[in-house]
């Protein structure tokens, strides 16, 4: 049985403990919405993080959508545009646009720099900023009924919160034009066989094998996870040579 104990309040998430797993749980808690994402959100996001961070307990974390039984369940549908101010919407404004994503890319790289294993849980749509979402999480276990793109192109914008940077690392360059210049969604099985989900599983496995996968990490030696993620990820940053310095002095760790 998952015994799961809520650690603290947040106005756009949730944070969950699952006791017999050492893992955590960040649940966007918009379902209203499909967990469309605010700036409040990341903020919050980012905060929960460096909570868990500090937590001997969360050797793990999951971070997943809140799902509203009447409508399709979703990651996250993307940016909430309705939150925006007609000052947001202003293209004219060009100071206050290049702060707005600078803020946002801050809170995209905090997530990502988040030192302990980090798995995105997918289930439903996982739409432009959601998607970006996934793209700084370490491990991608989605549900067959999943659905990931970029359908910004629609409203004459684009994946500005790292997805135009991150994405060509996962995929290269000419899916990743594919997938911003039309738009489209793309089934689980497509990201599966692109790289992109590590797991894709029945839809009614799916809160099993998170569990399972979660569980697995939550009990898995600390330092070694700590120590393989800094080395591939930075490991992606930097040539070659460099990157085998960073295995020998983790190993010593």
């Amino acid at each position: 049985m998952i015994k799961i104990s809520e650690v603290k309040k947040f106005d756009h998430i949730k944070i969950d403990w699952v006791e017999d797993g050492n893992y955590a749980v960040i649940s966007i808690n918009r379902p209203d919405k499909l967990n469309a994402l605010q700036n409040m959100t990341l903020k919050e996001i980012s905060e929960a993080l460096e909570t868990l961070v500090v937590d001997p307990k969360a050797r793990c974390v999951v971070l997943r959508g809140t799902k509203d039984f009447t409508k399709r369940p979703a990651f996250s549908a993307g940016a909430d545009l309705s939150s925006r101010s007609g000052s947001d919407l202003d293209q004219r404004n060009l100071r206050h646009q290049s702060h707005a994503m600078y803020r946002r890319h801050k809170y995209y790289d905090l997530i990502e720099e988040f030192p302990k294993p980090l798995i995105a849980a997918v289930d439903g749509y996982a739409l432009g900023g959601g998607f970006e979402l996934v793209l700084v999480c370490d491990i991608v276990i989605a549900s067959k009924r999943s659905a990931f793109g970029f359908p910004e192109i629609q409203r004459g914008i684009f994946a500005a919160n790292g997805g135009t940077q991150r994405l060509i690392r996962h995929i290269g360059k000419y899916r990743t034009k594919q997938l911003m210049f039309f738009g489209d969604q793309y089934t689980a099985e497509q990201m599966y066989e692109w790289g992109i989900v590590a797991f894709l599983v029945d839809d009614d496995k799916f809160e099993d094998i998170l569990h399972e996968k979660a569980s697995w990490l939550g009990n898995a030696p600390t330092n070694s996870l700590f120590v393989i993620k800094k080395c591939v990820d930075y490991g992606t940053q930097v040539p070659l040579n460099i990157g085998l310095q960073f295995e020998q002095f983790g190993y010593a760790v």
